[in-house]
């Protein structure tokens, strides 16, 4: 408890010493040293509370801070213990399990690469990654084939519902 208490601190120091703090929003997104075409901002933001809302988790403040590939694969290394790139940490930052209080770390370059990957434009990609960490948040996993599975389907039934159907 004490471990999770010093990473919580350590990251949240971030917003507290580059951003400003609104206590009257739920929802923030910044780039940090990356740029984002993150396109209705406020259409995203009515949107994840309705997910949190449709998913039975309350929701107090949720931060999402778009990055680089070495700025989260320090994080991973530092907090979690991985030297892997990923494209998408998530951090539960509260005390009570049924609000979130979350902080959600998002690579563009992984994003940018996945998208390619897979297919689909960037921007479908983006929310992908987007809806995951707040699924995360919810409660939903992804360590196991089951899970995994699981939250393909979410992530898939949210693009749906956000865009009208998938790439």
């Amino acid at each position: 408890m004490q471990k999770e208490s010093a990473i919580q601190s350590k990251i949240s120091l971030y917003f507290y010493t580059t951003l400003q703090f609104n206590t009257s929003m739920a929802i923030q997104f910044t780039a940090h040293e990356v740029k984002v075409d993150l396109k209705e901002k406020r259409k995203l933001k009515t949107f994840l509370k309705d997910l949190f809302a449709g998913e039975g988790q309350g929701l107090k403040d949720l931060h999402y801070v778009f990055c680089s590939d070495a700025y989260l694969l320090e994080i991973n290394k530092q907090f979690l213990k991985h030297d892997t790139y990923t494209d998408i940490v998530t951090f539960e930052m509260g005390e009570d399990p049924e609000i979130t209080e979350g902080e959600i770390y998002i690579s563009v370059d992984r994003v940018k690469e996945n998208a390619q990957k897979f297919q689909v434009s960037v921007n479908q990609e983006l929310h992908r990654v987007i809806f995951h960490g707040a699924l995360h948040l919810c409660g939903f996993r992804d360590k196991s084939k089951t899970e995994s599975a699981l939250m393909r389907e979410k992530e898939d039934e949210y693009l749906i519902k956000y865009f009208g159907s998938l790439e």
